[in-house]
């Protein structure tokens, strides 16, 4: 999730807003759903605090209050609920001169559980202790604690600090650098008042840089998919992200042209092990060629006259692949493309994202303007509540769920998400109006409906494999599917379900008679259930000492927390029976298509859980290439190497037939006409080498 705040608990609210792709079913874990009672935490002063608002079209998630002391002390509160995630937090803090700080403490909770984090310098050391991780080292002047778990606080601390340090650049301790670099300048009115703000990036921290808002020297506010802003400058949201986007957006032909120039002639890739999707094998001794972004030629060496002039690629004891989807990605910002194309995606199903953006990011990208993988957007819509998406479009009533449904048609969307907070009771005539407007129809299930009434009411999708699994569940689970019960309902129970049962069979065959495609997303619930907390999620761990050191620390906060109801044991042999009811599907003839709900990454995880529960790794790598392209109308183009098709292709430096893990090695990209490096990409993304 997102890509969940698509960023895990860990991450500072301000990466999290950076990061959509993680806002949805990503690794962010959920607190108990019964939980101990909670510490008191301080309260801010009646006067002289500042308080920031945290909100979303859908409405106000949550407030930052800060306020500092009569002997310096600086203080902040953040109480935020998103979707069920609740945070409820306090941080002191004592700053040296230069900004940094000389010691810190948080306590509270958030969505991974027991918040308490403390650091401080004494006698030239600093000496810090996490949720996930404890040290020690010598201090350096200079230096500024990243926390693990700080959110809003210690990023506003930063974002001070780093104003004023020279070349606005600062070390990071455990680890990492961060540079403000100045991005543009607005001025906003609101209730007669106008403040000229000026947008810096904030670069180290996370895969993009991104924006926050100055006025002065002080932190304004931050404009994304979630906002937090002043109270009462809510409204300027929107101006602020226009502007920033737009600044962004100037960036990007630069970028497009240094990593991915077109290529004038043909292109032969010579002796590759191809991959052929239609039949799910592999075969030794191709040479493909690919001329003006289209497939011309696929065949034996032998049988191929390399055109004179032609940029020959070895492809010896390398796989060539179709190129890959990501069928659940909410996608981020601009420096998204390079990450995801670095991975091998050169297409995605975007499933919820802000409506505006998401059709103006994929104009871009097919105009050539944006490099990034080809998008096919969908438009979220839930209902009202304190459990709606953040980024939906929110539906009350026959009218206005009708309304959504043809302004996702009039908008240019080829499909629509429902939620879990929309009422069951509008989902026949939305579903009925999509179809009748050619939109496909996926998602979550609206709280207290099962599967298969949604299927029978026309979805054409489940979304999340814990959803598909809700024919099983309790009553109780299947009634709140909006909130937190969708994550432990699944780990409590799910690995009760006799998966040979007649109910099973009969399920699985009229999904299959419906034609439902399911995407399963398991390599999240595989990070949710499986470690022990501090543990690094296996979807992370080939990027070990690869990734930006702050995403790198957080992705070890991935885990749900245990509670009286639901051991970690319960949580993995539920994890057990997802993973082997995904293959039981596959083979039984449901359509699945992998995706990832999170940083793009992870797709390869989800693969090789495939193989891991029985799939070959030919029938893996067919739901991120040819069964998405079929599912999405898109097979006579994309998903299969095949002349006349265009010329989504990735090289990988191994053998995919006996490993799908090596589907990690990227080394050649080519998406239509343009030639990229997998290393070059991987490093504008801020991923420092080659994945394990």
């Amino acid at each position: 999730m997102h890509r969940t705040l698509r960023a895990t608990a860990a991450l500072w609210i301000i990466a999290a807003f950076a990061q959509p792709a993680l806002a949805h079913e990503t690794p962010a874990a959920p607190a108990a759903v019964t939980t101990a009672a909670k510490p008191k935490l301080a309260t801010p002063p009646a006067t002289g605090a500042t308080v920031w608002t945290i909100s979303s079209p859908g409405g106000k998630h949550g407030t930052v209050t800060a306020w500092t002391d009569k002997d310096g002390t600086r203080w902040l509160r953040e109480s935020m609920i998103l979707r069920g995630f609740e945070t409820d937090v306090e941080e002191k803090a004592m700053l040296a001169p230069d900004g940094t700080i000389r010691s810190l403490a948080i306590r509270g909770t958030t969505p991974s559980g027991d918040a308490t984090e403390d650091f401080a310098i004494e006698n030239g050391m600093m000496r810090f202790k996490s949720p996930v991780d404890s040290g020690e080292a010598a201090h350096k002047a200079g230096t500024f604690y990243a926390p693990y778990g700080g959110l809003a606080g210690p990023s506003l601390l930063l974002a001070e600090a780093l104003l004023k340090a020279p070349n606005r650049t600062l070390t990071l301790a455990p680890s990492g650098q961060a540079t403000l670099t100045p991005l543009v300048e607005k001025t906003v009115s609101h209730n007669g008042q106008s403040k000229t703000l000026i947008a810096y990036t904030l670069d180290g921290v996370s895969f993009s840089p991104f924006p926050i808002w100055f006025e002065g020297d002080k932190p304004f506010g931050i404009a994304s998919f979630l906002n937090f802003l002043p109270a009462g400058w809510e409204p300027v949201a929107a101006q602020l992200s226009e502007a920033q986007d737009a600044a962004l957006a100037a960036r990007a032909p630069a970028l497009m042209e240094k990593l991915a120039p077109r290529v004038s002639g043909p292109v032969v890739f010579e002796n590759v092990r191809l991959y052929d999707a239609d039949t799910r094998a592999f075969r030794d001794g191709v040479t493909v060629v690919a001329e003006g972004g289209k497939i011309t030629f696929v065949g034996s060496a032998a049988a191929v006259q390399v055109p004179a002039g032609a940029k020959r690629i070895d492809g010896a004891g390398k796989t060539l692949v179709p190129g890959l989807w990501d069928s659940h990605m909410h996608y981020g910002d601009d420096l998204t493309g390079p990450m995801l194309l670095g991975t091998g995606i050169t297409s995605v199903r975007d499933p919820g994202n802000k409506p505006e953006e998401s059709i103006a990011r994929k104009k871009r990208i097919d105009a050539g303007q944006l490099l990034g993988p080809r998008i096919t957007p969908v438009m979220l819509i839930d209902g009202p509540g304190q459990y709606s998406a953040q980024m939906a479009v929110v539906a009350s009533d026959p009218a206005s769920a009708l309304a959504a449904v043809r302004k996702a048609k009039d908008m240019g969307f080829t499909g629509i998400k429902l939620y879990g907070s929309l009422d069951k009771a509008l989902v026949p005539a939305m579903t009925a109006e999509a179809k009748r407007l050619g939109l496909r129809i996926q998602g979550h299930l609206p709280h207290h409906m099962m599967p298969l009434e949604a299927v029978r009411a026309g979805y054409s999708e489940l979304t999340h494999i814990n959803m598909a699994m809700m024919q099983f569940m309790p009553e109780d689970v299947v009634a709140n599917t909006n909130n937190l019960k969708r994550f432990y309902g699944p780990g409590r129970y799910a690995g009760e379900i006799d998966l040979n049962s007649p109910e099973v069979a009969a399920y699985i065959a009229e999904l299959k008679k419906n034609g439902t495609v399911v995407d399963p997303t398991l390599a999240i619930f595989e990070g949710g259930y499986m470690p022990d907390q501090g543990a690094m999620s296996a979807s992370y761990t080939p990027y070990a000492g690869i990734l930006p050191p702050v995403v790198e620390r957080g992705v070890k906060g991935g885990a749900f927390a245990v509670t009286e109801e639901v051991s970690r044991d319960q949580m993995r042999k539920s994890f057990a029976k997802m993973q082997a009811f995904t293959v039981q599907l596959y083979k039984a003839g449901v359509p699945i298509v992998a995706g990832t709900d999170g940083y793009g990454i992870e797709l390869i995880r989800d693969l090789e859980l495939y193989v891991d529960g029985g799939l070959t790794p030919g029938e893996a790598l067919a739901t991120a290439t040819i069964i998405p392209a079929q599912v999405f109308g898109f097979e006579k183009e994309r998903g299969s190497i095949a002349v006349g098709k265009i010329s989504d292709l990735v090289l990988i430096d191994g053998d995919v037939s006996k490993d799908v893990g090596a589907l990690r090695h990227v080394e050649t990209v080519m998406l239509g006409d343009r030639l990229m490096n997998g290393a070059e990409l991987r490093k504008a993304a801020s991923i420092a080498g080659t994945p394990k």
